[in-house]
């Protein structure tokens, strides 16, 4: 058991070395995401007319995360559409399918993180930082990075299977994603009030909860998928 554990630990590395090899290798895509978010909260603020001060905190707040939110769709939804029919063939053979899709999981935790703390200095500088507890806020904004990266990741992997795959990861992520959306939300209000962190430790818990049940499915029901 410890053994075929190991093996399966080695295959998840291997897998995230290669999203990242691959990512690398094609810098467009990660210049485009990064492109795409800042162009976003450039809009916003000519939108807004937006200077520090002026706009109040819910507002800054609540533009930041559905910024968050369809950054992470547009970069999360070439996870499994990039992939081509014969290097699909190929890893359906060489790697087991619990073993890619946590590989997804992590790589897109790790690339939603990078691009969501990119965003966070970005959104910061442009529209003023009205946050009082930067660690927390920074804490939230980490957290709901896995959150979207978890179950974006599921979703794109199940609309996949689909003809119209983009709109239909369109359709099923915003009503899977929303608990996390709202409470993440919650959490980083209570950073930038300079509200006390242990009245924000249920809303961790519940996020920490909300990710962990979305492995837990993803490891149980990806292999069926995978099949299809």
């Amino acid at each position: 058991m410890r053994y075929q554990n190991k093996l399966q630990l080695k295959e998840i590395l291997a897998l995230v070395q290669k999203e990242i090899t691959l990512e690398w290798r094609q810098k467009y895509a990660l210049n485009g995401m990064l492109l795409y978010l800042i162009s976003t909260i450039f809009i916003c603020y000519q939108g807004f007319k937006a200077k520090a001060g002026v706009i109040d905190a819910i507002t800054w707040n609540t533009l930041f995360w559905i910024i968050m939110l369809f950054t992470g769709i547009n970069s999360i939804a070439r996870s499994f559409m990039q992939e081509r029919a014969g290097r699909l063939l190929y890893m359906y053979s060489l790697a087991s399918p619990r073993g890619i899709i946590l590989s997804k999981i992590i790589y897109n935790s790790l690339l939603m993180s990078i691009l969501s703390l990119a965003g966070f200095v970005f959104y910061a500088i442009i529209m003023g930082n009205p946050v009082q507890d930067i660690l927390y806020y920074l804490i939230s904004v980490l957290l709901g990075s896995i959150g979207f990266a978890t179950t974006l990741t599921l979703v794109a992997g199940i609309a996949s299977k689909a003809e119209n795959n983009s709109t239909l990861m369109a359709i099923l992520s915003f009503p899977i994603i929303l608990p996390t959306l709202l409470i993440v939300m919650k959490l980083s209000k209570n950073a930038m009030d300079g509200i006390d962190r242990g009245s924000s430790t249920n809303e961790i818990v519940i996020l920490l909860a909300l990710d962990l049940m979305v492995i837990v499915l993803s490891y149980i029901l990806f292999p069926y998928l995978w099949r299809s």
